[in-house]
């Protein structure tokens, strides 16, 4: 028996071209057809998918496993999400920024964050003929889909738009001032941005110290390029400066529109109509202990079921934000637009106006309160078992902060905590027991990273800079949410109700290689499998635990995972160890939270304010938005700290301090100062009188001569020589001498090899010809 095969761009291969062929029963792809498929089928690239794609079974489905592994390692494929993809491919839906013109006059663009190898691909813009809306044009960023091509000459990749993010200027931001000659000067607030000059004519008002948005004009032969100044946006020498330059730089919406301010203080409390009255039932807040808002409180109580001996029910209420915001009014699009709240230690930039998140929605002591409640119920040995949800009316019988509830359970009791120690929180710490034997036997990832906390004085400067002790209060709230996640997940997934996964994928094979051919030079072993867990690493991290090198293990299994976002299509979360997640517990200061309890309501019918078919409908475009707004704060909230810490140091030049080298490159060390979370860099060019040699499995830089160098996580001494607070740089001295590196000999010489091989192709000393 014959069967016709082919290979059409709109899918099936087996319905695809016009010259169809006949082929065997035992007819096996080539790779040149797998390529293509997974290429134009970005949706459809799953194992499972390819296989039922070109009809394969039995023992055809172990050779495509075999095939599809051969081409990962030869690096043509990556995999992501459980789903594969030409290496460096652009993924479906993906945001671009819009560049030029080609002489079609066909918009072009790239994709706004690229980490394939090469230049990033280019991608055609189509625009739908009797489109309604704005047009993007040159400079636009934008979120597509795209779809690639077969045109080899062409672009790789057409966009269709599906939404146009605010237009940016070519404008830059830097700090205007005025110099002893009288002449203006714009300072950078960016590391690579140059100085500026302004004349005159064109300062529009601006005043020393004020932070500009300019538009640099074409820089001129000799001297340093003109600008002229655009918009005022602040002075510096006002409270929250930092912050506002990390606000403008990322784009971050920070001040309402009026008619979504207006739209707020227009809504009315919550009544009881669709709701369980659980206002006598003692839940409590526990929060940090500056904390403006509270959108959880828990409660637990033993099991009294006699078949579940040892067992707890755990409660968990969340606000019950839709009861507000509903989809398509004016405070759900900025809601979605802003995709999350931004927390700056000098300012919290909210993703819902204050009569929301810090009023209506902010559970407060003693006062009623709408929420979606889950209860849990769980075995001794922290299974859960099962779960039920409610739309409820609640009051939160007290506002805890962190060390508070930690000291009434370690024996100092305050007058608040004493009167609920034996009713509440003691109930709350055994149930923690509980779910702690639950996570011991799920063996989540483990990484021991502190983070520091910047505290600042009243003029919104630095006053210090702490390593909170992380108390098993901490743990027990992040716990009991991690649980309450996965129960609306598995709830909305048991209804087939659409939602955004929080997902979590397990490292690529190229970075496992890299990270197996590290843990080899410290005489570690991480298995090949082609199930990644979590546990794995765990036994690498506990071998170290104490060691010299512990550190250095630590920040490298980090930088070998893949980063968290969030997907309608679900591949679980790998750091956690879980197969099904979704964020349930912060819908004031994150979109996909609201989207879940949009969910929740119309899955389990818990009255107005559920998921709208419109809503549904898009959730691959927003969970693509808000994985972005996510990153947006994140570099946001870490390039303000930068620019705190460089501001508190810069009256140190020349003072030495105790540092960690937290990233190693070809052109030098990067170093933190562990006690102040600050990094600053030391070029190659300053390390002394050795030709320094990158060593890349090794993370190391070491002399050609002497094999001495420098290593990730190594603790060294350095000098403070540079600061430029605005752009939040520093620059460093070596004071340290270099050290033979952990390894053997060999490992010593092959990587020397490998940088005399690259030499070779470059030229002298690596410099390109």
């Amino acid at each position: 028996m014959a069967r016709r095969i082919s290979a059409r761009s709109h899918g099936d291969p087996r319905h695809a071209d016009t010259r169809a062929k006949v082929v065997k029963d035992d007819y096996r792809p080539s790779r040149d057809e797998i390529l293509r498929y997974i290429a134009e089928n970005p949706d459809r690239s799953g194992k499972r998918e390819i296989a039922k794609a070109f009809a394969l079974r039995g023992g055809d489905r172990v050779w495509l496993k075999e095939m599809l592994r051969d081409l990962q390692d030869e690096g043509l494929l990556t995999k992501e999400r459980k789903r594969l993809s030409r290496a460096g491919a652009v993924p479906h839906v993906a945001v671009l920024d819009i560049f030029g013109r080609d002489d079609d006059g066909v918009l072009l663009a790239n994709p706004s964050e690229y980490t394939g190898a090469g230049s990033p691909p280019v991608i055609a813009i189509r625009i739908s003929r009797g489109a309604s809306g704005p047009v993007p044009g040159i400079g636009d960023r934008v979120l597509a889909k795209t779809f690639p091509t077969d045109d080899p000459s062409g672009p790789a990749y057409t966009g269709r738009v599906m939404k146009i993010f605010e237009k940016r200027s070519d404008a830059v931001l830097g700090v205007f001032r005025v110099l002893k000659d009288g002449t203006f000067r714009i300072e950078p607030v960016e590391r690579r941005q140059p100085e500026l000059i302004v004349d005159k004519e064109f300062q529009n008002g601006a005043r020393n110290g004020d932070l500009v948005e300019v538009e640099p004009a074409r820089a001129s032969r000799y001297g340093l390029p003109r600008a002229k100044v655009l918009a005022v946006l602040g002075s510096l020498s006002s409270e929250k400066a930092v912050s506002m330059i990390a606000i403008h730089a990322h784009d971050i919406p920070h001040i309402f529109p009026v008619d979504v301010i207006a739209e707020a203080e227009a809504v009315k409390p919550a009544t009881l109509d669709h709701r369980e009255d659980w206002r006598d039932l003692p839940l409590v807040t526990i929060d940090p202990a500056d904390a403006k808002d509270h959108d959880d409180a828990v409660f637990a109580t033993p099991d009294t079921d006699e078949k579940n001996p040892g067992g707890v029910v755990i409660t968990v209420a969340i606000a019950d934000v839709a009861a507000y915001v509903s989809y398509g009014t004016a405070l759900d699009r900025e809601a979605l637009k802003r995709g999350n709240s931004v927390y700056f230690p000098d300012r919290v930039v909210p993703m819902l106006p204050e009569r929301i998140s810090n009023d209506l929605c902010s559970l407060r002591e003693g006062e009623d309160r709408p929420a979606i409640a889950v209860r849990m119920t769980f075995s001794s040995e922290g299974r859960k078992l099962r779960h039920s949800f409610h739309r409820v009316m609640m009051k939160s019988a007290a506002k805890l902060a962190y060390p508070q509830a930690q000291a009434a359970i370690d024996g100092a009791p305050d007058d608040k905590t004493r009167p609920i120690l034996d009713s509440a929180l003691k109930p709350l710490w055994d149930a923690y027991a509980v779910l702690r034997r639950g996570r011991q036997s799920r063996q989540p990832l483990e990484l021991d990273l502190p983070e520091p906390k910047i505290l600042l004085k009243p003029d919104g400067t630095v006053d210090r800079v702490v390593v909170p002790e992380r108390l098993d209060a901490h743990k027990l709230i992040e716990e009991f949410m991690i649980q309450a996640n996965v129960a609306a997940a598995e709830t909305l997934e048991g209804k087939k109700e659409p939602l955004v996964y929080r997902i979590h994928d397990a490292p690529s094979l190229a970075k496992q290689e890299s990270l197996r051919e590290f843990l080899a030079t410290l005489s570690l072993s991480l298995a090949r499998g082609a199930q990644m867990r979590p546990s794995q690493f765990n036994g690498i991290l506990e071998r170290v635990r104490g060691a010299d090198n512990e550190a250095l293990v630590n920040e490298v299994v980090l930088r070998s995972q893949s980063q968290a976002e969030y997907s309608p299509k679900n591949i679980g979360h790998f750091g956690l160890n879980l197969r099904r997640y979704a964020h349930f517990t912060s819908p004031i200061r994150r979109y996909a939270d609201l989207i879940v309890h949009r969910g929740l309501i119309a899955a389990l019918g818990l009255g107005p304010g559920g998921l709208a078919q419109q809503e549904a409908d898009r959730l691959e475009e927003v969970a693509a938005l808000i994985s972005a707004t996510e990153r947006r704060a994140m570099a946001a909230e870490r390039d303000t700290v930068d620019r705190l810490i460089a501001a508190y140091l810069a009256e140190r030049v020349n003072d030495t301090f105790d540092a960690r080298i937290s990233g190693v490159t070809k052109a030098g060390l990067f170093v933190q100062l562990p006690q102040y979370g600050a990094d600053g860099f030391i070029p190659v060019s300053t390390l002394g009188g050795d030709y320094y040699i990158y060593d890349e499995t090794a993370r190391s830089l070491f002399g050609e001569r002497t094999g001495k160098g420098y290593q990730l996580a190594d603790r060294v001494e350095v000098r403070l020589v540079e600061v430029a607070p605005m752009a939040g740089a520093m620059r460093f001295e070596m004071l340290t001498d270099p050290k033979p590196l952990p390894g053997s000999r060999r490992s010593f010489h092959k990587a020397k090899g490998r940088a005399r091989a690259s030499q070779s192709r470059s030229g002298p000393r690596g410099r390109r010809r």
